[in-house]
């Protein structure tokens, strides 16, 4: 049977017969199941240094504003990632992380189309 390649770009490549990510191959046939996962980032931390920055800014302006501006920048600089996990005969891989979502979706589209390709 003939290698059928279904996504490639920026390093990553699904194909009939492989996966490869980061320069890491998989074998298709020992992928059994493909999970996307999204991870929030945890924004509790930041959201309280801005309540208590903007609780101070009354009290003591010079304290207050720089506090409300460092958690603004720190809560705009936290991102979602997006991961798939593949599932082999090993067990559970992390086998790609990306920031798109978009990407993420065609990458684990192409994946379960090389699945349903090998049969």
């Amino acid at each position: 049977m003939e290698e059928k390649t279904f996504f490639e770009h920026d390093g990553v490549k699904v194909s009939s017969a492989r996966f490869v990510v980061d320069g890491q191959t998989f074998a298709m046939s020992n992928i059994t199941s493909v999970n996307p996962v999204t991870q929030v980032p945890n924004r509790v931390g930041g959201i309280l240094f801005l309540l208590l920055g903007l609780a101070t800014i009354s009290q003591n302006a010079f304290f207050g504003i720089p506090l409300v501006a460092i958690s603004i920048y720190y809560l705009s600089k936290q991102k979602t990632m997006f991961h798939i996990m593949l599932r082999t005969s090993g067990g559970e891989t992390k086998a790609l992380t990306t920031y798109q979502k978009e990407y993420l979706d065609q990458v684990v589209s192409a994946l379960n189309e090389a699945i349903v390709y090998r049969g």
